[in-house]
């Protein structure tokens, strides 16, 4: 999978490069904008949309959705470069929710440089995030587009849907966050999950189908297949963020234990309150509650973390998960190559050490 991820990357940059350059010019403004109705400054437009944008595109990413994209349309008998630039799609929101998610939980970092806003300021910051919900509009409509009218419609749709309940996950999630509340059932979670996360994975695969031309039957179950993956990937993230504390507690000077100083709300958290005995719960959700628990408390909340299997417990909740998703896609008709590929994808996302 590494080598696939790998080997789509330049590809897939330059297909982001296509919709959104890296050195923005009042010609590529008149063409994909529209002409001006006075003047466009676009020395501004570089300075607080594109600049920003490429910083943090070039710090890295895994690229996966757009990948799982190419895949798709490999998997339903279509050639991936004759849509690689749909592929760039779901790179572009998935880009523009984690600008907007950094402002929003004040994040420090990302991807080991400083955040977004800490660099050009929440106003930049906010203002690009938005604009990237709406860039990759303009791949799907207009007489360029590739697609007849039936299908943009249906790929709007789409997009709206799924967009609307991204942002119920993120709106369910601050709320936690802000109220550091623990008091939240497993299912609550992870329909969070399915809406936060899930749906950018959902749209990478209904839009594949969109643009192939699938039958509704195949476009829901790859959006099935999509968004169990990517539940247990978040699960898995979430699991991660504890078992690298776990190395990382004795290192002098070195933080530890990210989300539960935050008071993240994971599914550990909602398996550890359930199994642990009242007086342990209740001190676990007194450290998730404080706003800025020391090291000892940190440690002692990934104690009960650990002693209650919520660890072992979320790892076998992403392997089901992985395996809903197989076996979401196991009766369609895919092209045998790409569908090796797309089994081995669920195990890759869930099985990473980073």
């Amino acid at each position: 999978m590494r080598d696939v991820l790998a080997a789509w990357r330049p590809a897939i940059d330059e297909a982001i490069e296509a919709v959104l350059p890296r050195e923005v010019d009042e010609d590529y403004l008149e063409a994909f904008f529209g002409a001006p109705t006075f003047a466009y400054d676009a020395d501004a437009i570089q300075a607080g949309l594109a600049d920003p944008v490429w910083d943090l595109l070039d710090r890295g990413g895994k690229r996966w959705r757009s990948v799982l994209f190419l895949v798709l349309v490999d998997a339903f008998g279509a050639e991936p470069e004759d849509h690689l630039r749909y592929a760039a799609v779901p790179e572009i929101l998935h880009t523009g929710t984690i600008i907007v998610d950094d402002v929003e939980d004040e994040a420090e970092l990302r991807r080991g440089e400083p955040a977004l806003h800490r660099v050009y300021g929440q106003d930049v910051a906010l203002n690009a995030g938005n604009a990237l919900y709406f860039v990759p509009l303009k791949l799907i409509g207009g007489p360029d587009s590739g697609l007849d009218a039936e299908r943009q419609l249906a790929a709007y749709r789409m997009l709206t849907y799924e967009l609307n309940r991204t942002h119920l996950g993120q709106g369910m999630d601050i709320d936690w966050h802000n109220r550091r509340r623990s008091e939240v059932s497993e299912a609550e979670y992870l329909e969070m999950c399915a809406c936060k996360t899930g749906c950018l994975a959902r749209i990478t695969a209904r839009l594949a189908a969109i643009v192939t031309d699938q039958p509704e039957s195949v476009e829901r179950a790859v959006a099935t297949y999509a968004e169990r993956m990517s539940v247990g990937f978040q699960i898995i993230d979430d699991v991660l963020d504890v078992e690298h504390s776990l190395g990382e507690a004795g290192d002098f000077g070195k933080a530890f234990g990210n989300d539960i100083r935050e008071g993240k709300t994971t599914l550990m958290v909602i398996h550890a309150l359930t199994q642990a005995g009242p007086e342990r719960a209740e001190r676990l959700q007194a450290i998730l509650a404080d706003p800025d628990p020391d090291d000892e408390d940190v440690l002692a909340a990934i104690d009960v973390i650990q002693d209650t299997g919520a660890v072992e417990y979320s790892r076998e909740r992403a392997i089901t998960l992985a395996d809903e998703a197989r076996a979401a896609i196991e009766p369609l008709d895919l092209a045998p190559g790409p569908a090796e590929t797309l089994a081995e994808f669920p195990g890759f996302m869930i099985e990473r050490e980073q």
